[in-house]
């Protein structure tokens, strides 16, 4: 098959055969969120370069290696966004959102673009559901968003997973953290990989977050970030704990996540999954109280989180679960003749008006190919329309599932499909 006819690499189609179930997990996400005061944002899909560099650090793979950056015929940097938070960030601050009531609760739906070794669960292109809630300083914040986090994943009928969370602290805390990560890293520098090397000036946290299994095996020893909390952030992670627990949320600390981009401070959390291999992660968040400000805004506490639809969907097709039900056709109607085919069109006009799913032959087929077809799309009911059909107005509606007929008027056809 030649290069025009195949999809890019790391990308995926969505047929019309499963797109009902990514509109039945896409429908419970947002129905679940509203529950909440969450109201959907839509930004676009590319944004300046410097949105992404600003936001989710120079120091991060998804910056040094990942983006899809190139140049527009006004000679911009232009970047396909790798995440949404920093687009809706933007949007925030561009709308002036952060001077309405806070705390703003939006949420959204839409495909990130990030270039890595294609893989289960991870691909080029892929589609994330995220919400963020801008202007909330205090932990209840963080116990809400965590609770709608796994509320949302219950809705679309995934189990098992696990909740693990930590802290990262505030800049002043961290400040002494990365020190001695500094310590610590330096006496093993020569072991690193060239990207840690680099990230042991800039950022040695970045290390903590590396693939390579020579720095995930160097940094296991590694100091962890709770032994240097600050006072304060110390009983913000308390609260939260607390929190949880009061809602019966079960957690288990996990000192080693720090998430993959920088803009995170204090709380952070994913919910991991044993269905999907290597892959495990489903939703990944936290808090990101400076980033409104490394953005050009006053300083506003926000947060949230994000979760890989394609993921949620390999947990729940791997593990059998109900993905709701395809799209049937009520009523096919199979017309011998032109003015046969112009009653039928009529008929059908009529039915999808009433909330009928109806179909009739706009391809000139004879009635064995259009009763074929009626089997093959899944219709409920067929009628054969003819000249007799036309002159009498006595259908037989006919049940394809069990074979049954039954006559009816031709006008009550909507009465009798409600019944």
């Amino acid at each position: 098959m030649s290069e025009i006819n195949r999809a890019v690499k790391g990308t995926n189609d969505v047929l019309p055969e499963d797109s009902y179930k990514w509109q039945y997990i896409e429908d419970k996400m947002l129905k679940t969120a509203a529950l909440y005061g969450f109201k959907e944002i839509r930004v676009p899909v590319f944004e300046h370069t410097e949105v992404f560099k600003r936001s989710v650090g120079d120091t991060t793979d998804v910056v040094q290696k990942e983006m899809y950056t190139f140049d527009d015929k006004g000679g911009r940097s232009i970047t396909l966004r790798p995440e949404l938070t920093a687009g809706v960030i933007r949007s925030v601050i561009e709308n002036g959102l952060y001077n309405q009531s806070l705390p703003q609760k939006v949420c959204y739906i839409g495909g990130c673009y990030r270039y890595e070794k294609p893989q289960a669960g991870r691909l080029r292109e892929f589609h994330q559901f995220g919400v963020e809630c801008i202007g909330a300083a205090a932990p209840a914040a963080d116990a809400e968003v965590i609770a709608l986090a796994q509320n949302i994943l219950t809705s679309i009928g995934i189990e098992g997973l696990s909740l693990e969370v930590n802290s990262i602290g505030c800049p002043t805390c961290r400040s002494k953290y990365h020190e001695a990560l500094k310590a610590y890293f330096e006496s093993k520098k020569e072991n690193l990989c060239d990207t840690c090397k680099e990230r042991l000036d800039r950022n040695p946290m970045r290390i903590l977050d590396c693939k390579s299994p020579v720095c995930k095996d160097i940094a296991k020893d590694a100091p962890v970030m709770l032994d240097f909390l600050c006072e304060e952030c110390g009983e913000h992670f308390e609260t939260v704990k607390t929190l949880l627990s009061e809602m019966g949320i079960e957690y288990t600390v996990n000192p080693t996540i720090v998430r993959g981009l920088d803009y995170y401070t204090r709380t952070v959390f994913e919910f991991v999954s044993g269905d999907i291999g290597a892959q495990s992660t489903v939703c990944g968040g936290g808090r990101y109280d400076r980033l409104m400000e490394q953005m050009g805004a006053p300083a506003t506490a926000s947060l949230g989180f994000a979760m890989g639809i394609e993921r949620l969907l390999m947990v729940l097709e791997n593990t059998g679960k109900d993905l709701g039900s395809k799209p049937v056709c009520d009523i096919y109607i199979a017309p011998m003749g032109e003015n046969a085919l112009k009653k039928a069109s009529s008929l059908c006009s009529t039915l999808r008006k009433e909330g009928f799913s109806a179909q009739t032959d706009i391809c000139g087929r004879g009635l064995k190919a259009q009763m074929r077809y009626a089997n093959k799309i899944g219709a409920s009911y067929s009628v054969v329309l003819g000249d007799n059909e036309l002159e009498t107005e006595i259908i037989r509606l006919k049940n394809m599932e069990n074979g049954e007929e039954k006559e009816i008027n031709i006008n009550s056809l909507a009465e009798a499909l409600r019944k």
